[in-house]
């Protein structure tokens, strides 16, 4: 199976196909190609997203929030963690970084001699926030808007597979019907740099995942034909379902009301 990751229009619906095809004896009628994605519409994509992580501000592409152990950095809010410490959620900041090396980004050479955070604390981040690598990296992410939508895509694209041999059929259904329209390929895109594809274990409380198989899985057949509004009610039952699991020190619950607005916007047009 192959696909034409950066080229445009964007043809996500059809690995949604393939791999259902070959998941399933049987392929029900609405596991048919869907719309592709216009490149006005990845650039829509890429300011949903920027403006749900970053409030669309260049200064919020540089970010530490309160209670992390992590930079948050890009319109995507990716993580990067700091020398000594490994946390359960998916690294994804360093690969970014790789990504935009392929694509041919002029990348700040210090960026390129270290794999870790080299703030130890948001404390230590916050200080040197007007500093002059912090600046760079605002620069650098502000003039990549696009191929950071492009790596969160193609995120989505690399792990369907995946995410349909662990989840079976009921994962391949959901995914299928939502890769039929735009609204449903934004909310998979969005979904899956927001909480995650669903498949690392360590991103589990109580045994319980929170990323994007989770709420392809809660989806009922009959739900599903009625995506993506389907999807952004199984996303809050997955989240709420992750909050009442998660340690009670991580206070998860101040999250929650904003995640669920979030995946609210999964209703509306894109």
């Amino acid at each position: 199976m192959s696909l034409r990751f950066f080229s445009s229009p964007w043809s996500i619906a059809a690995i949604a196909l393939a791999t259902f095809v070959t998941s399933c004896s049987t392929t029900p009628s609405s596991a048919i190609a869907g719309p592709s994605l216009s490149s006005a519409q990845v650039s829509r994509i890429g300011q949903r997203i920027w403006q749900s992580e970053c409030a669309g501000t260049v200064a919020g592409l540089t970010s530490w929030n309160s209670g992390e152990e992590f930079a948050s950095l890009g319109i995507g809010h990716f993580i990067w963690y700091p020398a000594g410490y490994e946390g359960p959620f998916e690294e994804s900041f360093p690969q970014l970084i790789g990504y935009l090396r392929q694509r041919g980004s002029a990348v700040p050479a210090w960026l390129l001699a270290t794999r870790d955070c080299p703030w130890a604390s948001r404390e230590a981040f916050n200080r040197e926030a007007k500093g002059e690598r912090q600046q760079q990296l605002r620069t650098l992410l502000a003039g990549t808007v696009r191929e950071q939508t492009e790596f969160i895509i193609q995120r989505l694209q690399n792990a369907v597979p995946a995410m349909i041999r662990a989840g079976g059929n009921a994962v391949a259904v959901s995914h299928g019907l939502l890769a039929q329209s735009p609204e449903g390929l934004f909310a998979m895109i969005d979904y899956v740099n927001f909480k995650g594809e669903g498949l690392n274990p360590k991103e589990r409380y109580n045994g319980q995942g929170w990323g994007l198989a989770q709420v392809l899985g809660d989806m009922s057949a009959a739900e599903a034909r009625s995506a993506p509004a389907a999807f952004a009610e199984s996303a809050k039952r997955v989240l709420s379902q992750r909050v009442a699991n998660a340690p009670a020190a991580r206070g998860e619950n101040r999250w929650l009301a904003g995640w669920k607005n979030r995946c609210d916007g999964y209703k509306k047009p894109l």
